[in-house]
């Protein structure tokens, strides 16, 4: 016997829509295998003009957020808004009405996870947020159900298709960044306005989820370190790749059990970690936990079908589940450290004059920094030979003391990349 849901959708553009179409298309098939008929009552468009014909009945759509949000038939309500405004406090009176919540929204719910997973433990409503990371890769309920009796000691993630691809394009091309940058955009891969994707803020408040429910201790967004990759030059990936590295944006999380570490920024990875082979706009996290050691999930991180696959998956845990799972999350959160050990890559400039080499290294020693591998390359017009250092592991304050105590005139630091090395069992 089937079970119907009513459903609301606030928003209708690429994710909304697909939604709409995965469960007109799909629904059916839906029902015979899960029980559950969805139904969408109403959806929140700006304007029904947009959206208004054959596809929407004009009975669906509104503009009115109260058709949905105050309706008692409507159960579940499915936000793709975006943005954090109104985005978050929709949400929040959803929940406030017993209503169960379906987001695919990493920002509002980033920024707000605290205040709604109050609400929704308060009324008993469910919040579910799979699409929120990832797209249609299973990470957050892989973390929540079968892997819960795991202690997840780090996490890695490349969770920005943009900047993968960016980054992929350059190292098969050597092409520079602002040329691939305006080839994503062209084909509608990156945004007009790119900044949330190549700065690392989209990665950062997806990294704020994982960690928070990961590592059961909040992660708070502001409290993650971001770096970009708009420094990232076709040298850099080249150098590289000479050394044996391939270079992506991670997402990192650690946790030794005193602090937590939480960071989004380039990374080399040795040339045989799995997540270097993850090209395009392919999203993957690699995962390490005490029992199942590591593991990675791989898939379509964006786009509006495999995003609303993920959506409509958590439509049917929420209608199917008697009562609604909540992360547990520990109620002294431990830190999130401002220092770090790594292992980093320094590109310099130095005059190709004796001592010079020595002067560099001794600054590295008096910071505790040590030299795994180097590599010069021969001097330019202007006598200047340019230095590679791979280090070994050191603190990320120490790192930036030497780096800061180095005279410009004899050796200038172009770029410092971090090194993340496959984790030790």
């Amino acid at each position: 016997m089937e079970k119907e849901v009513v459903l609301g959708l606030l928003g209708l553009g690429n994710i909304g829509g697909g939604v709409w179409d995965l469960i007109r298309e799909f629904g059916a098939e839906t029902a015979k295998r899960t029980g559950v008929r969805l139904r969408v009552k109403k959806a929140l468009v700006l304007d029904k003009r947009i959206h208004g014909g054959k596809e929407v009945p004009d009975e669906v759509l509104t503009t009115d957020r109260s058709d949905i949000l105050e309706d008692p038939e409507i159960q579940i309500v499915c936000e793709f808004l975006g943005g954090e405004q109104p985005a978050a406090s929709m949400m929040l009176r959803a929940l406030e009405n017993g209503k169960s919540v379906v987001t695919a929204n990493k920002m509002a719910l980033s920024l707000h996870f605290d205040e709604l997973r109050a609400m929704a433990k308060k009324t008993g409503a469910g919040l579910y947020y799979e699409a929120s990371v990832g797209g249609a890769i299973p990470i957050i309920n892989a973390i929540q159900s079968p892997l819960i009796s795991n202690r997840i000691e780090q996490m890695m993630g490349i969770v920005n298709g943009t900047t993968n691809y960016i980054l992929t394009r350059m190292a098969a091309e050597g092409a520079a960044y602002e040329t691939v940058l305006k080839d994503a955009q062209r084909l509608g891969l990156a945004e007009p306005d790119p900044t949330a994707d190549v700065e690392g803020y989209d990665a950062a408040y997806k990294l704020s989820i994982l960690g928070s429910i990961g590592f059961h201790s909040r992660v708070k967004v502001e409290n993650v370190y971001r770096e970009g990759i708009t420094k990232v030059t076709p040298e850099d990936i080249a150098f590289g790749r000479e050394m044996g590295y391939v270079l992506k944006l991670l997402a990192i999380g650690k946790d030794n059990g005193e602090a937590i570490e939480a960071r989004v920024h380039p990374a080399f990875l040795p040339a045989d970690h799995p997540l270097a082979r993850v090209d395009g706009s392919l999203n993957a996290v690699f995962l390490f936990g005490h029992s199942f050691r590591d593991m990675m999930l791989e898939g379509r991180g964006a786009g509006d079908r495999p995003t609303a696959s993920a959506i409509v998956g958590d439509i049917i845990q929420a209608a199917q589940n008697a009562e609604h799972p909540m992360p547990y999350l520990r109620e002294d959160p431990l830190p999130v450290a401002d220092d770090w050990y790594s292992r980093y890559f320094l590109r310099m400039k130095a005059k190709d004059e004796p001592g010079v080499l020595a002067e560099v290294t001794g600054k590295m020693a008096k910071n505790g920094i040590s030299v795994s591998a180097m590599m010069q390359k021969d001097a330019d017009a202007e006598g200047k030979a340019t230095l590679i250092f791979i280090t070994h592991s050191a603190s990320e304050k120490a790192v930036r003391r030497a780096v800061k105590s180095l005279n410009p005139e004899i050796c200038r630091v172009e770029n410092v990349i971090r090194v993340e090395d496959a984790v030790e069992a």
